[in-house]
């Protein structure tokens, strides 16, 4: 999996496409501007209002050029090409010349693959991918009790090779598709953590990732996990804040650690547990300007319990967007590690014959006006865990909390 806050319109998530066909795209970008027109003519695609920074940019381009460098691959390329792959090639291209990562087009497979994993079901080792900021391939987040997680695959970690094939240059997708295969058998991974070079073997199993746990701890404290923000998410953690009233715990624990993000609409939802109608859970900002701002449902059944977020490394998107939500609104204590940092929204335009294009379409803001790009949200008290104490079953981030919310 890659990052991915990228909702069903709009996401806050992240993928990226197999395709390496480079100078295809260039080549036949006449061909994909064409059918962008006649999608939009049909009304197939959905727009966000944009800032109009690319007003400045010709109506029509120079196809001369392209086309001469279509004739010349046509004729001289010693290989199998067709045409849909030289189309999809296009379609990559255009995107990656934003030079954005999370500007993406799927063809249909990547599409059901990028939706199957929002519902939390897939075959693999469990390790949400993005790139940092040298467009290195990093693990976001390893999610809770997968194959990667139990390998000991940390945030932050590079991948710098896939079963001995170096990731230089290629895309997240191409790497998902890499690490992905059947049940049971194997990926080897090469690793750089810090100063060190390491090597997992891991074995590949069929995950289906339960969106939300719930769970009383001792001295009545009530414990939410989100594993990530899905379709089912909203529905599943009123279920579990109405079990937690219900039994009048005196605190509760929101776990996001290792939570990868997922859907605008699912953050808004539980953050609305806690907060009263009205108040502030986002913005969205085009050339600094807002141009919409999300606010709570008023379903806030958890108001008034006090509340510690757990977050860390891996906590992005629509992770971020809850943490901050409940911190600058003043009803959660945030503990953990600096969490990852992803402060821009992505709408996904549904194209003929199960095709998207998932494009960057604002920055989000946080209540107190902050935007998390890159920076990501620091907690209010720090409290790091190693891998021995995660292997000797020991969570002094989770102990913490505890200890936060008996003396408040």
């Amino acid at each position: 999996m890659e990052s991915k806050l990228d909702t069903k319109k709009p996401k806050i998530h992240r993928l990226s496409p197999w395709l390496s066909w480079r100078t295809a795209a260039i080549v036949l970008a006449a061909l994909v501007i064409y059918s962008l027109g006649v999608n939009v003519g049909e009304g197939r695609l959905s727009f966000h209002v944009g800032s109009g920074q690319n007003s400045s940019l010709p109506n029509q381009l120079d196809y001369s050029s392209v086309n001469q460098v279509y004739q010349i691959l046509k004729t001289q390329y010693d290989g199998k090409l067709t045409a849909s792959q030289l189309i999809d090639g296009l379609k990559t291209g255009l995107t990656q010349s934003t030079g954005d990562p999370y500007t993406e087009y799927f063809n249909a497979a990547q599409a059901k693959q990028f939706n199957s994993e929002l519902q939390g079901s897939f075959s693999g080792i469990g390790a949400q991918l993005g790139e940092d900021t040298q467009n290195n391939l990093e693990v976001i987040a390893p999610l809770a009790g997968t194959p990667a997680a139990k390998a000991g695959i940390q945030a932050k970690d590079l991948i710098i090779t896939i079963n001995g094939k170096s990731t230089a240059g290629i895309t997240t997708d191409e790497a998902v598709n890499e690490i992905r295969g059947p049940s049971g058998s194997k990926v080897t991974l090469q690793i750089i953590r810090g100063e060190q070079q390491l090597n997992f073997v891991v074995i590949r199993e069929n995950i289906t990732i339960p969106g939300v746990n719930s769970k009383i701890l001792a001295g009545n404290i009530g414990y939410i996990q989100i594993n990530q923000f899905s379709d089912d998410t909203s529905q599943l953690a009123q279920q579990a804040a109405q079990k937690l009233q219900k039994a009048g715990v005196k605190g509760i624990i929101l776990d996001l650690r290792d939570n990868p993000g997922g859907e605008v609409d699912a953050a808004v939802n539980a953050s609305s547990l806690w907060l009263p109608g009205g108040q502030t859970v986002f913005q969205e900002k085009t050339d600094n300007k807002v141009i919409k701002t999300y606010t709570v449902t008023g379903n806030d059944i958890l108001k008034g319990i006090p509340t510690v977020v757990l977050i860390n490394s891996g906590s992005a998107s629509a992770a971020e967007i809850t943490a901050g939500a409940l911190h600058d609104n003043k009803v959660a204590y945030i503990i953990g590690t600096k969490s990852y940092g992803k402060g821009v929204v992505q709408q996904v335009n549904n194209l003929p014959g199960g095709a998207e294009l998932k494009v960057t379409v604002a920055s989000w803001y946080r209540p107190d006006g902050q935007n998390i790009n890159h920076k990501g949200i620091t907690p209010d008290e720090v409290v790091k865990i190693s891998q021995d104490q995660i292997k000797a079953s020991q969570d002094p981030q989770q102990d913490a909390a505890i200890q936060y919310l008996h003396s408040h």
